[in-house]
């Protein structure tokens, strides 16, 4: 059996912002390129950005999503997780993986860092909430990566 590598989770908000959207994808691009699954909340934004870009490199996607129709899901996420939880599926995004990069953001954003942090899971920020001194600031997605797998082999 085939060993999966640990997944990374890409947090961000689900507005369309051009900008934020680009460092998302490439984010996505090189989680794919290191053989790691992403796994993100499967809607608009960071999330449709960073699916495309892991999609785009062969990469597995998973995106937990807040209602109960897998539909909903961008077209970019390859195993949508349905969980009428609405925002409460915060917890269960955060929850999947070790590792996330926050790309830009809002309450939301806000909200799954402060979990992830609660959890003792690293984040990785990319122009993203600088709340605490534990979150690791990236200069850009290829650093924002990198940082994020190193935090997995400690």
């Amino acid at each position: 059996m085939k060993k999966i590598k640990p997944f990374i989770g890409v947090i961000g908000s689900g507005e369309e912002d051009p900008e934020t959207n680009r460092l998302a994808e490439e984010v996505g691009s090189l989680i794919a390129s290191e053989g790691h699954p992403l796994v993100n909340g499967g809607l608009a934004g960071v999330m449709a950005a960073s699916a495309r870009g892991c999609a785009a490199a062969g990469g597995l996607t998973v995106g937990i999503l807040p209602g109960l129709d897998p539909a909903e899901a961008n077209p970019h996420i390859e195993v949508p997780i349905p969980t009428g939880l609405g925002e409460m599926r915060n917890l269960l995004i955060i929850r999947t993986a070790p590792v996330f990069i926050a790309v830009g953001g809002g309450y939301g954003t806000l909200s799954e860092i402060a979990l992830a942090l609660k959890l003792k899971k690293t984040v990785v920020g990319l122009n993203t909430w600088e709340v605490s001194k534990d979150v690791i600031k990236a200069a850009g997605p290829a650093d924002a990566v990198k940082k994020a797998i190193s935090a997995l082999v400690r």
